[in-house]
Order: C-alpha cells, then structure tokens, then sequence
C-alpha cells in the first residue's frame, strides 16, 4: 500500500469511505433480513454505499471496493482503505483499520493509521447493527449554546455552532437510513435535510407532523432529493394509500392524546429496511424520544456561546433526586471550537457512580 498516495487523497476521507462501507454493509443485512429483522442480524454482505431512494453525493464510490472485491456473498470481517482511499477487504488483520470484536462490534484496528482514529472512534458506533429487535439503531443530534438553548427567543439558530458540527450533521445523515425533524423545524428552518457537505447518500427524510399544520411548499417536501415521509397522526383522517403531500409519502401512526406514538414510528421504519435512524431535531422532538427511552446515542455538540433566554435543548420532565436523573456513559470530542459530547444512553450510571471509558479527543 502507498502511504504517499493516500496521504494525498487524505487519510480522513479514507476512513469516511471505510465508514460509508460499513453502513452499506449494514444496509444490505437489514434488506437481507427482510427490514424488520431481529437486533444485531448481519448476513455479513456489503451493498452498495447509498440508501434507496436517495440521491447520493459523490463519496458513493469510495464505499463499493468492499463489494466488489469480496463479491455479493462473501462476508468480510476487516477493513482498510486501498491506495485510492477506496474501502477494501482487509488481507491480514495487521493491515485492518476496522475489524470487527468478539462481540460483532465494529472496532478500530491497530493498523489504522494515527490520523484516521478520531474519525473511526467517533463514527464506528453510528455504523453498528440495530441493537434492539425490531427498532432501527436510534442516534440524536442536538448543537446549543453554553446555557442550553438551540436558538434564540425569535427562533435564530443559523449557526449556534460552527462549521465543523454542521459536518458532522451531515456525516451522521450520510451513516443513517432516515433523518427525522419535527415539525416546528421545518416550520422555523425550512431544511433540506441532505448530505450536500460529505460524501454519502440522502437517506429517507422524515417529517413529524401529527396536525398536519405544514404546507406542501417546504423544501423538504417540494425539492425531490431524497425520499420523504410526513407522519401524520392515526387519530386524524386515515391517508389513502399511496397518499402523497407534495413529492412525500403520506404515513399515519397511531397518535394518542395528538402526541406520536414514537415506538411505533421506529418499527415503521425498521419494517421498511431502515436500521439507523438520525433524530435531528428540533429539542423538543429529541426530548420526547430521550424521555421515551428510545434514544441509543446522543450527540450534544456545546458551542462558546451564551444566547440568555432562548430556544431549549433537552426539555424532559424534572426529577426529584440526582439519583433518579441519566447520567450515561460518554465520550468528549473537540469539534472546532465546539465540544461534542457523544453519550451512550443505554450504559446509563445511577446516581454518582463513576464512569468507566471517558474517552477526550481532538476532531
């Protein structure tokens, strides 16, 4: 392998294509399964690096080297970035820059080189199986100030944080099969919700929105980038089949007291082959599915801002004891001037009990 020509394709772009390789890998288990397959199913064929429906961007290639050299039905166990920065099959574990651990996970391999660990480190746990039997793997994306708003008071939140997170978002999206905004996001940001800024594939939009008090001229629902669902509420008029809201596909969940039943949107989703869902917004939709417990990662990236009153992040129902409050298991990265704290909610710690694995790096 030729350091000097990866170096000058770039050593963190390799491993994007690495990472996109095992999201496509992940992808074509869940189609193999039958979508709703049960947690951790991997069939061990990689597939190709974009997500049905979605209009990718130009990294799709640097993913399909796995396919193509293993062929559709030999699984692959390690991974390293070729010459090109193409991702391959892994000929020796010395030379792996991902293989995967007793336990199936995906871990980074001693032969990845130095530049590529915080990138592997933060992403691989994005490219993992679904965790849980008939719910896709569940990460939350939140970007706040120091005092905990995502916005102001008027609603301004372009951009809390800095260029680097906005990448990150865009990472997470490209490693996800769906991206899910409420719609009080779409009403205030208007987003696209694509992966315009990293090479990757859109995955499928989606727009909770149980009063259906959006109009069809949105971006989201007008642009055609990528396959779009408004989830509307079952408690409404039922929406004929193949109902569509401009370019989106209408779907109904059951919506109890007018509040989504949020379980139940996760397994629509897995049902139609989805195994990683990005929850992106805005903090009251990632509140509800936080106190739902519904989340498997958060992401909060805290940027050196102090907005005063505002728009709050996380809003969940107060607890009487810190004994009774989260406290999960996290690691901290430097993103630019920002800091994002990676947390994994299902390794939660009672009370004051010590973490185990902090993990500090510099991204």
């Amino acid at each position: 392998m030729s350091t000097t020509v990866i170096e000058a394709t770039g050593l963190v772009e390799a491993a994007w294509n690495v990472l996109l390789a095992l999201a496509a890998r992940r992808r074509a288990a869940t189609a193999a399964a039958g979508g709703a397959g049960p947690g951790g199913a991997d069939t061990g064929m990689p597939g190709a690096a974009g997500t049905s429906g979605g209009s990718g961007a130009s990294g799709a290639s640097g993913a399909s080297g796995a396919a193509s050299a293993t062929g559709p039905e030999e699984p692959f166990r390690a991974l390293r970035a070729d010459a090109d920065g193409r991702a391959v099959p892994a000929a020796s574990a010395a030379e792996a820059w991902v293989a995967r651990d007793a336990s199936g996970a995906w871990r980074r391999a001693p032969g990845a080189p130095a530049a590529t660990a915080d990138t592997l480190d933060l992403y691989l746990p994005i490219c993992a199986p679904p965790p849980r039997t008939g719910l896709p793997l569940t990460v939350a994306h939140l970007g706040q100030s120091l005092d905990g708003f995502i916005a102001t008071g008027t609603g301004d939140s372009y951009y809390v944080t800095g260029p680097s997170n906005v990448r990150h978002m865009h990472r997470l999206r490209a490693l996800c099969d769906a991206v899910i905004v409420g719609a009080g996001t779409v009403e205030r940001d208007d987003p696209q919700l694509t992966t315009r800024h990293v090479p990757g594939a859109c995955g499928t939009r989606g727009v909770l929105d149980p009063r259906r008090r959006l109009d069809a001229h949105r971006r989201v629902f007008s642009d055609g980038a990528a396959e779009t669902l408004l989830v509307v509420g079952a408690d409404g008029p039922a929406p004929a089949a193949g109902a569509r809201f401009g370019q989106a596909e209408v779907v109904a969940v059951p919506a109890p007291q007018g509040t989504l039943d949020l379980r139940a949107l996760l397994t629509l989703l897995r049902a139609r082959g989805l195994a990683a869902v990005l929850v992106e917004g805005g903090g009251v939709t990632v509140s509800r599915f936080l106190e739902a417990g519904l989340v498997d990662r958060l992401h909060v990236a805290i940027a050196p801002l102090i907005t005063g009153a505002g728009r709050p992040g996380l809003a969940l129902p107060a607890r009487e004891r810190i004994a009774d409050c989260l406290r999960p298991a996290y690691r901290v990265f430097r993103m630019g001037e920002d800091v994002l704290y990676d947390c994994a909610l299902q390794e939660t710690h009672a009370g004051d009990a010590p973490l185990d694995g902090d993990v500090v790096s510099v991204l």
